[in-house]
């Protein structure tokens, strides 16, 4: 069963990996047939987790955004989770849960998705998540006052320029002596513009100075700000507080993940998930002072949430969200994966391109996603402790290389150990993304299995 890692290093789990082929599995199937009843099983193991996390196996799957909502949509109505936690920018994310909490000005999903203008903006701006957010407000929207609201949630760290001006601009408001000392701190960082990979670039290879003492003394000051109002009985929003400081915890990881860039290593990589899992647990705490109690699901994609130390990251010296989250918490964490054999997803070709319709090749020969197929059900779900042995695993982020299919998309994990349970959806389709372009509406042409030949 999934968690039974917890101990065991790197060189084990490298063995592990290397000596156990896949096996077919020989537990019970459970079809996805678009009925209400398809997840009733899937939420029953899913309620006495605090934490449920939801993966993907690419970043622009209209199945994996559509099946994740289906489930949070129950385990809010059914089960009191009010944490939806995602992949995305604390500030841009914020603008999002204010609006589904009746507050702010926007006054639709697409509007409130409007920050999610930096590559790759269909991540979060498309037709799925514009559904989900407007069901989220509704459903909010139905709650008898005083009732618990669900929120929307960023967990990921590159808004540093846009999180630092929100901190000023929280400052400006209720102390604005405070706002000038924290312009002064921040404008070390404005001597590199407002491009992060150049401060990565100076102060990880060019020897600059780094702007790590400002942004940290920064943060101190936010807190103590909030424990003398807390002393005194002060009477400072607590949501505006925790939003600002969230803010300037972000400002201090994002410059040390930027910084760890050009250093070499997995510290980048490391530094970043810690951030999620500490974002995530600050958020839950927050909720739980806030309204007692608090449960989150989690939307991230699989090389995140399923548990590092179940694949090849490990031996490589990185950790991931899922395994920190399982270490945290054992089985307080519910891990769902996601797979699919074939069909088009949304993707760019290169980082920073536009988003494109591409056509996803069929799964590689033993390959999870190639024994999954072999069960011939179109869609289902299945208990991850049926899935014994080890065997590659297909991950598409929001670049898409088909030519370079096995090098720049998969790696090796023992999937019943990485997961408590996995979904897979054997044909699947692209996002559409909120604004599709000509590109985009144009597609790619499958090409031939498996080289083009």
């Amino acid at each position: 069963m999934a968690g039974a890692l917890v101990g065991k290093d790197a060189t084990v789990v490298h063995d592990l990996l290397a000596q156990q082929p896949p096996e077919r599995p020989h537990g019970s199937l459970m079809p996805l047939t678009g009925a209400a009843a398809d997840y009733d099983a899937l939420v029953r193991r899913a309620r006495n987790a605090d934490y449920v996390l939801l993966g993907e196996a690419s970043h622009g799957t209209h199945e994996f955004y559509r099946a994740r909502a289906e489930i949070t949509k129950r385990l809010i109505v059914e089960e009191r989770f009010t944490v939806v936690a995602v992949e995305a920018d604390w500030p841009d994310a914020y603008r999002v849960n204010r609006f589904v909490r009746g507050a702010g000005d926007d006054t639709s999903a697409e509007q409130a998705l409007s920050d999610f203008g930096r590559f790759p903006s269909w991540m979060w701006r498309n037709a799925d998540v514009a559904e989900f957010v407007t069901w989220l407000r509704e459903y909010n929207d139905s709650l008898p006052a005083g009732a618990r609201k669900a929120g929307f949630y960023g967990l990921d760290l590159y808004s540093i320029y846009t999180s630092m001006e929100e901190v000023v601009r929280y400052l400006e408001e209720v102390d604005p002596a405070a706002a000038a000392r924290a312009r002064d701190r921040y404008a070390c960082f404005g001597h590199f513009g407002r491009d992060p990979h150049a401060y990565a670039r100076e102060t990880g290879l060019a020897g600059a100075e780094s702007c790590e003492r400002g942004a940290v003394e920064q943060l101190v000051e936010l807190r103590r700000m909030a424990a003398r109002a807390a002393l005194s009985n002060g009477c400072l929003d607590e949501d505006r507080r925790f939003y600002a400081e969230m803010n300037a915890r972000l400002v201090v990881d994002a410059e040390r993940h930027y910084r760890a860039v050009y250093g070499g290593g997995q510290d980048s990589w490391n530094l970043r998930d810690q951030h999620m899992a500490q974002t995530l647990e600050e958020l839950v705490a927050h909720a739980r002072r806030r309204e007692g109690a608090a449960k989150a699901v989690v939307w991230e994609h699989n090389s995140h949430v399923g548990d590092a130390r179940a694949t090849d990251m490990a031996e490589l010296g990185q950790l991931n969200l899922g395994q920190l989250v399982r270490e945290r918490h054992g089985a307080q964490a519910f891990i769902v994966g996601f797979t699919t054999y074939t069909g088009t997803v949304t993707a760019a070709s290169d980082w920073g391109g536009g988003a494109e319709r591409k056509h996803v090749r069929r799964a590689l020969p033993g390959s999870w996603e190639d024994v999954l197929h072999e069960q011939g059900v179109p869609a289902f779900w299945i208990d991850a402790g049926e899935l014994k042995g080890n065997a590659l695993e297909r991950a598409i982020g929001v670049v898409y290389r088909p030519e370079t299919e096995l090098f720049s998309h998969y790696f090796h994990a023992s999937a019943g150990e990485q997961f408590d349970a996995l979904i897979h959806i054997d044909e699947t389709h692209a996002v559409q993304p909120l604004e599709r372009t000509s590109e985009w509406e144009r597609g790619e042409l499958p090409d031939t299995y498996p080289w083009g030949v």
